[in-house]
């Protein structure tokens, strides 16, 4: 039989794992399965269609079956084809033209701005340097939705008290300009009184360690995680605030391409993300609130 020879190829010429060939066959015998449902006579190969393919796919689609998981079983029929076609078995392959789903992409997580309010408010940061430092890293990503790297690379000349803006460096060293409040440029000019007077200056970096050297990710990463953890319990992550930053900005009818050049975006897709994301917040206000939802 043309799966088990299969199978045996995959085992002796291949060497892939008995995991893995079981997975194949799998997912081979499923679509076999398919096509002989309500028919008599045997199935073959090169009798498959493209149509075929994509009535399985919407078949697995309405049985609950992941796009990842479709997918998966897609790749194990074309396996199975790319042999059929170098044993000579059939003459085309039925999978050319066909498309898997696409993976559904999840919403960004963020933060209330209540909850916000609360870790920037009433949350204990510590004494001293510290403290201004850590409540100064959770405002500034929060304020401006920089993303870690970009924080982590500001240096003292970046920083323009007088126009109370932002020059950041982003991905492909592009470079753009982020304003600024009164609020969070007071946490700055707090923030640097206090480490001028506490901390070596050995660094140009804008934040920087107790010694003086520059942040590293995993050490602002725990910061964050640490102070957000006094307040909420979901996912918490310097990402997390940038996704927060958006979601308020646009809650606050802040333009979509705005949002997009403060976040540094390339393509106002990548933005967009954000308007499914307060779409759910909007369906969880109405269930909750109207009589009849």
């Amino acid at each position: 039989m043309l799966i088990e020879s299969f199978l045996d190829y995959l085992r002796f010429e291949r060497n892939y794992s008995d995991k893995t060939i079981v997975g194949y066959g799998n997912d081979i015998v499923q679509f076999w399965n398919f096509l002989q449902d309500g028919r008599s006579e045997e199935f073959e190969p090169s009798l498959v269609e493209a149509d075929d393919i994509r009535e399985w796919i919407v078949l697995l689609m309405d049985e609950g079956i992941s796009p990842s998981s479709i997918n998966r079983k897609l790749s194990s029929l074309r396996s199975f084809y790319k042999y059929l076609l170098k044993r000579g078995e059939v003459t085309k392959d039925p999978l050319r033209k066909v498309i898997g789903p696409k993976k559904k992409k999840p919403l960004p997580i963020f933060i209330k701005e209540s909850d916000m309010d609360r870790i920037l408010d009433e949350t204990d940061f510590g004494d001293g340097f510290v403290r201004c430092r850590d409540r100064l890293i959770v405002g500034t990503f929060y304020a401006t939705g920089m993303r870690l790297s970009e924080l982590i690379g500001l240096n003292d000349g970046d920083v323009d008290f007088s126009s109370s803006q932002l020059k950041v460096t982003g991905k492909r060293n592009k470079q753009r300009l982020i304003p600024f409040g009164d609020e969070l440029k007071h946490m700055m000019l707090e923030y640097v009184t206090t480490r001028n007077e506490q901390i070596p200056r050995i660094t140009d970096a804008f934040f920087v360690k107790e010694n003086g050297e520059r942040l590293y990710e995993g050490l602002v990463y725990r910061i964050v995680k640490r102070n957000l953890s006094k307040v909420v319990t979901q996912k918490r992550s310097p990402h997390v605030l940038r996704h927060t930053f958006a979601t308020t900005m646009l809650n606050h009818e802040a333009e979509l391409g705005a949002i997009k050049e403060l976040l540094g975006h390339r393509s106002l897709t990548t933005t967009e993300i954000y308007t499914h994301t307060t779409f759910e917040e909007l369906k969880k206000v109405y269930k909750q609130a109207h009589p009849r939802a």
